[in-house]
């Protein structure tokens, strides 16, 4: 019997893996390290009667094709329209916002030019959405194609491009490259807008608003579905795994991998931290690539130049995750009486966020961090003890590296600095806390796995984006390594709660033709 296939990894990517797989009538074994799967899609109680719904925040990013592709609304998936989003204002009433045609009202009141540049802004990434949705959920066009599929697939990119019009594909060239900042000054007259929609556009990098390019991770992120999953990303999870063991994928938990073992040139078995070794036809790795390539696999496996091209990719993590058990309701000041679940909050100014990277260059955290703020008692309230609230915050920005390291006495200064920022729009937060935890990015390296504590596996800057994530050798999936894939968030398609990656690494396993035919 054909030795099957390990996944290396059950958060999002490694379920959607072993799903396709399955289902194409491969044997398809999991393996992860943690006790439980989701990886940091996972729920976990930070606190007696406190549940938070994963690390991550869904942020619309699932795609209905990639949903479909998979056939998860068999298992339960469903998505659904995506919040209002609360922009919070010290001092002020703050905008609250939604992708609905009349979602920008309120900020019609506050400035009628940037309510009519907000819905040309809409317009133009609807426009955009079907070209950036084909670019996320397919592979990217091979670097060199040789073969008719692959030169095919490039005409089929080229097609989209063209669909897309001469004047906003020649917008899409001209803004790709700047900095969100300009993209966004340009455009709109409110501080506050400009900084609340520049943050998404950053978070978790090592880039400030002023940073080239970033408008390139705005696009991506803003011209998607816009559509959550119902139940977050724990329900996503709960969706993967039922069709995963529905198609007769095995799922083991607490079983850690500690090297991919390479026999005459070519995967042959994995090795488990219990001494128990798994002979392996493929594996698809969806663990971090840096682990995978330079952790994993023995010293000497990789050819110098392939070895080089992991060692540069840059996973600097900034960004910290912070919970908080509230005893009552979290309440906006100037919103009383008000429930948000997705709530942003900064310093008024585009330039604030800058101030708050700049830390991170000089080993430092930020004493006015930007806070991009869940409250998902507000959808689930079972999450918290009856009347009481789980704050979820992504606060940026925190370096991996910090100046001294991560002390218990640094962790309560960042601890406190979060705090005061939510307090000048929530004044009754500090007399609500019940309690709270601090993971930094030394702490996401060490609980999750992840290279740096990066939560995207790798920095999604130009030069680590489409044919070059996480390296050109791997860009599509089948490494230099024959029979190890990889299929992470570092990989093309991959990123935050989205299982597009995984799917994209079990398809091109699927398509070569050392793999295409079923086991005996």
């Amino acid at each position: 019997m054909s030795a099957g296939v390990v996944v290396v990894g059950a958060g999002q990517n490694g379920l959607a893996a072993a799903l396709r797989l399955a289902r194409a009538g491969r044997r398809v074994t999991v393996l992860e390290r943690r006790a439980a799967v989701g990886g940091l899609c996972a729920a976990f109680e930070f606190h007696a009667g406190y549940v938070a719904p994963g690390i991550l925040h869904d942020d619309g990013l699932v795609a209905p094709a990639v949903a479909a592709r998979l056939g998860l609304a068999a298992h339960g998936l469903a998505l659904e329209e995506s919040p209002p989003v609360c922009i919070a204002e010290e001092g002020g009433p703050g905008l609250v916002l939604s992708r609905r045609p009349d979602g920008a009202g309120e900020l019609a009141a506050r400035s009628p030019r940037d309510a009519a540049a907000f819905a040309e802004l809409g317009a133009f990434l609807e426009r955009a959405r079907p070209l950036v949705e084909r670019l996320t959920t397919m592979p990217p066009p091979a670097l060199s194609p040789r073969t008719l599929g692959e030169r095919w697939e490039v005409v089929r990119h080229a097609l989209a491009v063209w669909k897309l019009g001469r004047r906003d594909t020649l917008e899409l060239l001209r803004v790709a490259p700047m900095c969100v900042a300009d993209f966004l000054n340009e455009r709109f007259e409110s501080p506050l807008l400009v900084e609340a929609l520049a943050a998404p556009a950053v978070a978790a990098t090592w880039a400030g608003p002023w940073s080239a390019g970033t408008t390139t991770h705005l696009i991506f992120a803003s011209a998607r579905s816009g559509r959550r999953v119902a139940g977050g990303p724990p329900a996503l999870v709960a969706a993967l795994e039922r069709a995963a063991r529905a198609a007769g994928a095995e799922i083991r938990t607490g079983a850690e991998v500690t090297c991919i073992r390479v026999v005459r040139g070519r995967v042959a078995r994995v090795e488990l931290a219990d001494g128990e070794a798994l002979d392996a036809d493929a594996v698809v790795a969806t663990c971090d690539p840096k682990r995978a390539f330079l952790e994993l696999l023995a010293p000497g496996t990789l050819p110098l130049r392939i070895e080089d091209e992991f060692r540069r990719i840059r996973s600097r993590g900034t960004a910290a995750k912070v919970l908080l058990a509230l005893r009552s309701p979290l309440e906006l000041v100037a919103r009383r009486g008000q429930r948000f679940e997705t709530i942003r909050v900064g310093g008024g100014h585009v330039d604030e966020l800058e101030r708050a990277f700049d830390a991170v260059k000089y080993r430092r955290f930020a004493e006015r961090p930007y806070l991009d703020v869940r409250v998902p008692t507000v959808r689930d309230p079972g999450l918290a003890p009856p009347g009481g609230d789980v704050v979820s915050i992504l606060a940026s920005y925190a370096p991996i590296d910090l100046d001294g390291g991560w002390t218990a006495e640094r962790r309560a200064e960042l601890l406190e600095a979060v705090l005061r920022r939510l307090e000048s729009v929530a004044p009754a937060v500090r007399t609500q806390l019940v309690a709270s935890l601090v993971l930094t990015p030394a702490d996401l390296e060490r609980e999750y796995a992840l290279t740096g504590g990066q939560l995207h596996h790798g920095e999604p800057a130009l030069d680590q984006l489409l044919v070059m994530r996480p390296a050109p050798s791997a860009a599509r999936y089948a490494t230099a390594v024959p029979g190890l894939y990889l299929g992470g968030s570092g990989s093309h398609g991959g990123g935050g709660v989205n299982p597009a990656a995984g799917l994209l690494a079990a398809e091109a396993l699927l398509a070569c033709r050392n793999f295409s035919h079923p086991p005996p």
